[in-house]
C-alpha cells in the first residue's frame, strides 16, 4: 500500500527524548515500511526514518502552547498533504482534529488516530459536527467520552520487540517515567517510595505550563535522601532505569488514554503500579503484569508485594500484545477497511 503518516510539527520523529505521539509515529511508519509498504511522513526535517520525508519545517522544536506560531507550520503541512493526496491510497492523521476539514475534500481514503484525553465538554459539539471522520482509539476507555463518533477500531500502541531488552532481575528500586504535572500525580510516587523505604529515581520533564506546580508543589519533596530527580531521559536510559526497576510506579489521577511507559516496563519486565484510571484496566492486567489501585493504601500494600509478580510474564505480556507488528497488522485492517468505505461510497453516489 501507498500510506501516509501525517505528524504533528512539535517534535522530531521519533522525539529525542519525551513525545509519545511522535514515538508511536516512528514505530508505526518504521514497521510499515519493513514489511514493504510505500510510506510517506509528513514531519519536521531531522526526522529519522526509512519512509520518504516531507517536511513544513527543517528542524523541530517545541513550542509554547500558548504560543500559536506552531500553526503555521502545522498549517504548511496539511497543504502538502492536501497537494499529495493522490499519491497514496490511504492518509493517516495524528494532528488532532486541525485536518478535519481538509478531510471534507480529500479523494482519498484517510483515518485518525486520535492521542490525547477527550473527556473535555468542549469536545462534544466538534465531534458532533464531524461526526463522519473516520476515527481510532488508542484505548476502549478514550472513546467513551464521545459514543457517537465515527470510531472504526481501537488500535493499542506497540513497540519495536527488539527495543528493550528483557531485565530478568531488579536493583530494588522504584522507578517514575514521563512528565511532573498534576494528573502524572509524582507526589504520591514519592509518598509510596519513601514509606516503603525504597530508592525512587524520577525521570522526567518539566512542561513551562507545570513550572509553578513544580515549583511550588514537588520542588522540596525532592531533597529526600530517597529521591533522586534525574530529569528528562531518552530510550537508552529509559531501558536501563525502567529495566533495573522493581517496579514502575505509575500513580496517576486523570483518564489516561494509554500510558505507552507502561509497556516500555512490560518490555523490560518490569511490573507497574498504576491507579485505576482510564486505560489501566486494559492495558495492566492485575496481579498478573502488576497491580491496578485505588487508593495510596493498596498502592504502598502493592510495592511491598511487588516481588511476586513474574517478570518473564510482563515480558510476554509484552510480545503478545504490544510489539509494533501488532499495532502496524491493526492499523492495516483498519486502512483495508476505510478503502473498502471509501469505494463504496462512491459506488452509490454513481
Amino acid at each position: 500500500m501507498k500510506i501516509a503518516q501525517v505528524a504533528p510539527v512539535f517534535e522530531r520523529v521519533p522525539p529525542k527524548a519525551y513525545g509519545g505521539t511522535e514515538r508511536v509515529i516512528s514505530y508505526l511508519t518504521e514497521e510499515l515500511v519493513r514489511q514493504g509498504h510505500e510510506v510517506t511522513l509528513f514531519a519536521s526535517g531531522d526526522s529519522i526514518t526509512r519512509a520518504r520525508l516531507l517536511s513544513a519545517m527543517e528542524q523541530s522544536r517545541r513550542f509554547d502552547a500558548r504560543d500559536h506560531e506552531w500553526l503555521m507550520y502545522q498549517t504548511i503541512a496539511m497543504d502538502q498533504v492536501n497537494s499529495l493526496a493522490t499519491e497514496f491510497d490511504v492518509i493517516h492523521f495524528h494532528t488532532d482534529y486541525l485536518h478535519f476539514p481538509l478531510t471534507r475534500k480529500l479523494a482519498v481514503p484517510h483515518v485518525t488516530t486520535l492521542h490525547g484525553r477527550l473527556d473535555l465538554p468542549q469536545l462534544v459539539p466538534l465531534y458532533r459536527h464531524f461526526h463522519d471522520i473516520p476515527l481510532v482509539s488508542i484505548s476502549e476507555s478514550q472513546r467513551l467520552p464521545l459514543p457517537g463518533a465515527n470510531w472504526r477500531a481501537t488500535v493499542h500502541h506497540g513497540l519495536p520487540s527488539d527495543l528493550y531488552e528483557f531485565h530478568p532481575q531488579s536493583e530494588g528500586y522504584f522507578a517514575f517515567v514521563g512528565r511532573i504535572s498534576p494528573e502524572k500525580r509524582v507526589d504520591r510516587a514519592i509518598e509510596i517510595a519513601v514509606r516503603c523505604e525504597r530508592p525512587l529515581y524520577i525521570a522526567a520533564k518539566v512542561d513551562k505550563a507545570d513550572e509553578p506546580y513544580f515549583n511550588e508543589q514537588i520542588k522540596a519533596r525532592l531533597n529526600h535522601p530517597l529521591i533522586e530527580y534525574i530529569g528528562e531521559i531518552g530510550d537508552q536510559e529509559k531501558q536501563r532505569l525502567i529495566g533495573n526497576a522493581a517496579a514502575l510506579l505509575f500513580p496517576i489521577d486523570w483518564p489516561e488514554p494509554f500510558g505507552i511507559v507502561m509497556i516500555e516496563s512490560f518490555a523490560c519486565g518490569t511490573p507497574v503500579i498504576a491507579y485505576r484510571h482510564g486505560s489501566i484496566p486494559e492495558i495492566l492486567r492485575h496481579r498478573a503484569t502488576g497491580f491496578a489501585v485505588s487508593n495510596q493504601e493498596e498502592a504502598i500494600a502493592a510495592a511491598t508485594c511487588i516481588g511476586e509478580i513474574d517478570r518473564e510474564v510482563c515480558r510476554k505480556e509484552f510480545e503478545h500484545r504490544f510489539t509494533a507488528k501488532h499495532m502496524a497488522d491493526n492499523y492495516l485492517r483498519v486502512y483495508q477497511q476505510v478503502q473498502q468505505d471509501y469505494e463504496s461510497a462512491g459506488r452509490r453516489i454513481q
